[in-house]
């Protein structure tokens, strides 16, 4: 089974990373959410999120995607901790998945992740960057290889099926979709 790691800093934005731990738990994924201490999550709109570890926890742990929920506050704080920058790394140098939503692709700009690939972030911010190597999409979700981002809170159900989409199949997708009830 695949393991995903989605890391929870203080402003992340709740509807992102619920939504992605929910979904990808209903397709039978072993998803870890760490806190980037040992603290509750004070999410973007002021709900507290209870991560099921702290990151140091699992550091040393093996995943084959780590997912960065975005919020402008959560992606800074992702972005300026290094611990995040060496697992992003570790991750896609051993060929497993990054992904990013909303404002957390920044943290994949800044790596070099997305240097000519296709990429989407919430409109503006990746632009602001001034990288001319990232291909910008204003797709709700881009899949390039095995980086995949998204466009924001809206999308976030899109992302976490192409998520269960590139890890299990069109199968698992449509078995985990069906019962959403989406239009």
């Amino acid at each position: 089974m695949a393991r995903i790691l989605i890391p929870l800093a203080p402003g992340c934005e709740e509807l992102e990373a619920v939504t992605l731990i929910d979904l990808l738990r209903r397709a039978g994924l072993e998803v870890i959410s760490a806190g980037l201490d040992d603290q509750p999550v004070k999410a973007s709109r002021g709900v507290v999120l209870i991560p099921d570890c702290a990151l140091d926890q699992v550091l040393e742990q093996e995943f084959d995607m780590i997912v960065l929920p975005g919020g402008l506050a959560g992606a800074d704080a992702l972005d300026q901790d290094p611990r995040i920058h060496q697992l992003v790394q570790r991750i896609a140098a051993q060929g497993g998945y990054t992904a990013a939503i909303c404002a957390a692709p920044r943290v994949l700009v800044g790596l070099g992740l997305l240097d000519g690939r296709q990429a989407t972030g919430y409109p503006g911010l990746l632009e602001a960057m001034g990288r001319p190597q990232v291909q910008l999409r204003d797709s709700p979700v881009v899949c390039d290889g095995r980086v995949i981002t998204s466009r924001g809170p809206g999308t976030a159900m899109d992302f976490a099926l192409t998520l269960i989409e590139q890890l299990l199949g069109r199968a698992a997708r449509e078995q985990v979709e069906g019962p959403l009830m989406r239009p």
